[in-house]
């Protein structure tokens, strides 16, 4: 098997039945397991032992040799992760995240054998559009909790009352508060359907999806999938490569004629891609192997920090004292989540789940909008977005924004999501 085809591993086993779950000890709060269809608050909780021990373990690393070279081609420099375990053991306070997820609403409910924890908040204004948003790996819902309220209050944020939105953020699978599926099934499929569930559960008749990375997948498997209800998508990471150039990267053969020089460029791009995300080639084949996340927080800071080089590099700039579209504490959010929950290994198993590539062309057919940002994986041509989705209401491509938009940019993000359903409103 070809590196790239691990990257995009088939997982052998085919969907399993329900399947049970398991929670990190000492987070949860109000919520408790159940087999219904219930929806039961849920709050943050984390201990100060929780904490104490994070800390000591991180003043405890054992540290590698610098790398050889002066740039980060072998990884993640030492410098940059050395510079964040000295904020993350001295300065970071948690308790500052704990209190933002704690003032939202948050819920755990039972879907197909797994509790599924998720924010819902609600609109004061009129006819808000229900919207489902999906994060993707490395991330979780702290990457949403910067555009909720503009999406929820626009008046508040610049916008008018016709765009306001209810929203709903799930944890994936395996991921932040939601359960750990204990048996194989639970990729991108299973979940799109849990989301439709989710929506439906939440008595929503109509509503729309947003996502990027995972969330993206999932995003188009449910308008694959035409779950009921569902309205339209929006993306930031487009499934659009035609199938016959898919098929020519995976292979490494040579791509058609007739390419223009946007193709070309989102061909070089992909290349990159799959010649160069050795995490995702190695959670696609071995997740399990990852145990060592688990026992060092700076080995898990390491491994999550090394996704796409613009992510990094804008990282490895916020840990050298410069300000950029994330901070030192969003950084530190995140990471942090994937500590207290024990994730590392049951969310990497979700690309061993997987059975879709991440950039190809799924055969959507409701309104889809794309927006493309500059320094994501690979820049989708627009005239690859209307092959992939033949009701494409909305395309743009940004000056500004990379992998983790709504993280980093959340302001453009929102004016893209705002525009991008403007013509499915009634």
């Amino acid at each position: 098997m070809t590196t790239r085809r691990i990257f995009f591993k088939t997982a052998a086993a085919g969907l399993a039945a329900a399947a049970a779950i398991t929670l990190a000890p000492g987070f949860a709060g109000t919520a408790s397991a159940s087999d219904g269809k219930d929806i039961r608050p849920f709050r943050v909780e984390v201990s100060d032992a929780q904490l104490d021990d994070l800390r000591a373990r991180i003043k405890a690393t054992r540290w590698p040799d610098r790398e050889t070279v002066q740039d980060s081609t072998q990884g993640v420099q030492l410098a940059t992760v050395q510079s964040l375990a000295s904020y993350w053991a001295n300065g970071y306070d948690w308790r500052k995240v704990e209190a933002r997820l704690n003032a939202l609403p948050q819920y755990v409910t039972n879907i197909d054998g797994v509790d599924i924890h998720f924010i819902h908040v609600r609109s004061k204004h009129k006819n808000a559009l229900p919207l489902i948003v999906t994060h993707g790996w490395p991330g979780s819902v702290i990457e949403q909790l910067k555009i909720i309220d503009p999406l929820v209050n626009p008046t508040a944020h610049g916008g008018k009352a016709e765009d306001a939105f209810d929203v709903v953020i799930p944890s994936l699978p395996g991921h932040g508060y939601s359960g750990k599926p204990t048996e194989t099934g639970w990729g991108p499929d299973r979940t799109a359907r849990a989301w439709g569930e989710l929506m439906t559960r939440l008595g929503y008749k109509q509503y729309a999806a947003q996502g990027g990375d995972w969330g993206a997948i999932v995003t188009d498997l449910m308008a694959v999938q035409a779950q009921p209800g569902l309205i339209g998508i929006h993306t930031n990471m487009a499934g659009a490569v035609p199938p016959d150039i898919d098929k020519a990267l995976w292979a490494g053969n040579a791509l058609p004629a007739g390419l223009t020089a946007e193709e070309k460029r989102a061909t070089d791009q992909l290349t990159f891609v799959y010649d160069h995300v050795g995490y995702a080639r190695l959670m696609a084949s071995r997740p399990q192997t990852l145990t060592g996340l688990t026992d060092s927080p700076v080995g898990l800071a390491a491994f999550l920090l090394d996704h796409d080089v613009p992510s990094q590099e804008l990282i490895a700039r916020v840990f050298a004292g410069k300000t950029e579209g994330l901070t030192r504490d969003d950084v530190l959010d995140n990471i942090t989540l994937y500590w207290l929950t024990n994730t590392a290994v049951s969310a990497s198993r979700f690309y061993w789940e997987n059975k879709h590539p991440f950039f190809a062309a799924k055969g959507v057919k409701i309104p889809a909008a794309v927006s493309v940002f500059p320094d994501e994986l690979y820049q989708a041509p627009k005239s690859w977005a209307q092959k992939a989705y033949p009701n494409l209401v909305y395309y743009n491509k940004l000056d500004k924004g990379g992998h983790f938009a709504a993280w980093e940019q959340p302001e453009l993000f929102t004016q893209e999501v705002r525009a991008g359903f403007r013509p499915l409103r009634k």
